[in-house]
């Protein structure tokens, strides 16, 4: 059969959700065209890694057209979306009009800040691998002021580093962050006393790492404080002028260094679409993940609003988007075989996350557990997960390099 018969799928955006869907259409009867404004895809959990200098963005990305050499049903355009024309069924790039049968929408998230404009202009954010990048160079220099800051007021303003949100990525970074310091950079800077330097781990609302079950909270607290980092809960920020923070009950904290994960909504092409919208400004879909008057649209990942049995919303976690891209690439399947389409079900794969060497929490069949035992698990299902042999053979050497020899191997200050 020839490809220009064949029903044309555009996929926006190459994320979790974005691959996964292309993937599972592998041997479909379609034309896939893969847009992305990148032309690589991202392991974005561990972008921190590269934050605080222990992964380079090669070890952490993949090439698309790499990944996607032998599919010849898919072509790949790297280009930024600007407009879709639900009725005349295209998008619009910066270059050209795709046409398509069925659109999948994958557009993932980005940082919310609820509106605090001067946070978001003096904050440091990891959502890509410039922010992840631009994040370790200021971290680096930090260092480099503090060491001949003769102030002892502004080398502690220097020193202290502040993570907002208790979320994973806020507990991760938080953690990763304070061993840097006890293990690295102690011994960089010999002639510095970092007992001066404060890690703190700030939190609107009354835990850390809220969507886990008690246990496993008070267990990331004692694994965070076993490591020296402070933790302010119930305090919520509101201005950051790049070198002293406020916060709602009038407190201040002197810091050159914020790294906001504090919140995440859905891309802002979603605001762009004429479609309704939920909390986090995600897309509200049908059961099937398809768009309210048009079927022929489905939305997936951090920009889709699915609900729970409980009548929660499902998390932004690239579990979900993996599980409702197989969903969305079954359905279109269906629909071409002119079958019914079905409604998406999440299946829990558990909780993970590490808060440094030896130390992580984790929610899996039923069992609670943290310490050594769930950071071996959490270093080898990132291992597993990530895209190329030669990826995940590079990122475990610099793991276990770092974990023997306590040395970061990525303390570079490159220019941005």
């Amino acid at each position: 059969m020839k490809t220009d018969k064949l029903p044309r799928v555009v996929i926006v955006g190459a994320g979790f959700g974005g691959l996964k869907t292309a993937q599972k259409l592998a041997h479909a009867p379609v034309q896939i065209t893969l847009i992305d404004r990148y032309n690589y895809h991202l392991f974005q959990p561990l972008l921190y890694q590269i934050a605080i200098a222990g992964l380079v963005p090669s070890q952490i990305a993949y090439p698309l057209r790499t990944i996607f050499r032998r599919q010849k049903n898919l072509t790949f355009q790297m280009g930024e979306i600007s407009a879709v024309d639900f009725d005349a069924r295209y998008v619009r790039t910066n270059g050209s009009v795709i046409a398509y049968d069925y659109l999948v929408l994958a557009v993932g998230g980005e940082a919310n800040f609820f509106g605090l404009r001067a946070v978001e202009e003096n904050s440091f954010q990891l959502k890509s691998i410039e922010s992840a990048t631009s994040t370790r160079n200021h971290l680096l220099r930090m260092f480099e002021r503090a060491s001949r800051e003769a102030d002892p007021d502004k080398r502690r303003a220097l020193l202290t580093f502040v993570v907002v949100g208790a979320g994973p990525t806020g507990v991760e970074t938080a953690g990763a962050l304070a061993e840097l310091i006890t293990h690295v950079m102690t011994k960089d800077y010999p002639e510095m006393d970092l007992q001066e330097s404060r890690v703190l781990l700030i939190e609107a609302t009354g835990s850390v790492m809220a969507a886990y079950p008690d246990e496993l909270r008070q267990a990331t607290m004692d694994l965070l404080q076993g490591k020296n980092v402070e933790i302010l809960l119930n305090a919520r920020l509101t201005d950051y002028n790049g070198q002293r923070i406020t916060l709602a009950d009038g407190g201040h904290i002197n810091a050159y260094t914020l790294i906001w994960t504090a919140g995440v909504r859905s891309a802002e092409l979603t605001d762009r679409l004429g479609v309704q919208q939920a909390a986090a400004r995600r897309v509200r879909v049908e059961p099937s993940l398809q768009l309210p008057q048009h079927p022929d649209v489905f939305v997936i990942g951090d920009a889709a609003y699915v609900e729970d049995k409980q009548g929660q919303p499902l998390p932004m976690l690239a579990t979900v988007a993996q599980q409702q891209a197989e969903a969305a690439a079954k359905n279109i399947r269906k629909i071409l075989k002119g079958e019914k389409p079905q409604p998406f079900q999440y299946k829990d794969p558990g909780l993970l996350a590490t808060i440094g060497r030896n130390a992580a929490v984790a929610r899996i069949w039923g069992l609670s557990f943290s310490g050594f035992i769930a950071w071996v698990i959490w270093v080898m299902l990132h291992i597993y997960r990530l895209i190329g042999f030669r990826n995940r053979l590079v990122v475990l050497i610099n793991w276990a390099w770092d974990y023997f020899f306590y040395d970061n191997q990525v303390r570079l200050i490159t220019r941005e």
